[in-house]
């Protein structure tokens, strides 16, 4: 299938007709996708679209490895835009305010940690749901159940938890998306409370403590997310926050590496930046 970028993009989007039990999933880099299911509706998880974490935060470590496959401005088609915490490769102002405008009709769910990134994208108090944990809310014909995660820790105050996970059902798929997060005590409880995920896109590109003596915060390792497709049943596996920072990766074929040893019959795929994956349940 053809990989679009830009405009023909959002066109691909726009156009494609999912038959029911499918979902539509486009890799945007990063945690970055869009989702689509049997509607017209599109959802926006964590979508990173500019170039910020090099301009604001560090040039030599942080420039992106490729374009982004749409400009935020081109962004005309969004529904809901899911932002999991407030780091800005998950929720960039520079994104958020272009593609706010562009998409005048798109609600913005975010954790109440991330208020001021809204405000300096300039996004109107009504156009944001802040999300509950453990609680499901429906988003038009889809319903999402936020998920608390630890980036590295549970981090509540009276704003909420700051760090989250989402899980998604639309159409008759289940998708989960886990934010930056770790394997936390009660984690694997808290997700066998849930639906399992039919299609799971975790941040998968590790953590160290030379990563972590430059301010840099892991995720997974490629062996704990194998370990959690097997103990949650995922269905199909996605290895994500490894492509878009070269600083902030690991070798490419990890965590292929540690399913054939932990989980040999685990599908898994590397989502590329502007590609359409659609899952058939």
């Amino acid at each position: 299938m053809t990989t679009y970028y830009g405009k023909d993009l959002i066109r691909q989007m726009n156009d494609l007709r999912v038959p029911p039990g499918c979902l539509a999933i486009w890799g945007l880099g990063q945690m970055g996708v869009a989702l689509k299911g049997g509607g017209s509706e599109i959802i926006y998880v964590d979508p990173c679209l500019s170039d910020s974490v090099a301009e604001r935060i560090d040039a030599t470590l942080f420039r992106r490895a490729f374009p982004p496959p749409v400009e935020p401005g081109d962004v005309t088609n969004a529904a809901y835009v899911l932002c999991s915490h407030e780091h800005m490769d998950h929720a960039d102002p520079m994104t958020l305010g272009p593609l706010a405008s562009a998409s005048p009709q798109a609600k913005f769910v975010i954790s109440g940690w991330t208020q001021e990134v809204l405000d300096e994208a300039d996004i109107a108090p009504e156009r944001r749901i802040v999300a509950p944990t453990d609680k499901t809310i429906q988003l038009g014909s889809a319903r999402l159940t936020a998920i608390p995660a630890a980036h590295y820790e549970l981090d509540h105050d009276q704003r909420g938890y700051r760090w989250l996970g989402f899980l998604i059902e639309m159409n008759g798929v289940t998708f989960y998306h886990s934010g930056d997060t770790l394997a936390y005590p009660g984690y694997l409880e808290r997700m066998k409370a849930l639906p399992r995920a039919d299609v799971a896109m975790v941040a998968a590109n590790g953590r160290d403590a030379y990563r972590e003596q430059m301010n840099i915060t892991g995720n997974l390792l490629p062996i704990e997310a194998a370990w959690l497709s097997k103990e949650l049943g995922w269905d199909v596996l996605i290895g994500g926050h490894n492509d878009m920072y070269p600083m902030n990766t690991i070798p490419a074929g990890a965590l292929a590496d540690e399913l054939r040893q932990m989980n040999p019959r685990q599908k898994h795929h590397n989502l590329q930046p502007g590609e359409l994956y659609l899952y058939v349940r």
